[in-house]
């Protein structure tokens, strides 16, 4: 299959060194580059699945909590925290 990519002026340079100095074409060495990392991706295991919390139950926000105001949740939230914990 044919494709176009573009490549940093220094890497296509290396890369170019690289098939000559291996008797290869540009294209071999660019299709084996990225058959290695593919290979090396598909043998490393993904992230860890996260298990979040997750609130069941209760009648949604305490009585007088617009949860449409960001202002007025922060708020909420900062109360007894000192002004310096603050951001």
């Amino acid at each position: 299959m044919r494709t176009t990519i573009r490549l940093d002026d220094g890497l296509l340079e290396d890369a170019k060194r690289l098939a000559a100095e291996h008797g290869k074409t540009l294209g071999e060495v660019i299709e084996d580059a990225v058959r290695e990392r593919v290979l090396r991706a598909r043998a490393q295991p993904g992230p860890a699945p996260v298990d979040l919390p997750v609130f069941r139950g209760g009648q949604g926000p305490a009585p007088g909590v617009d949860i449409d105001d960001n202002a007025s949740v922060r708020e909420l939230l900062d109360e007894g925290v000192p002004l310096e914990q603050r951001r």
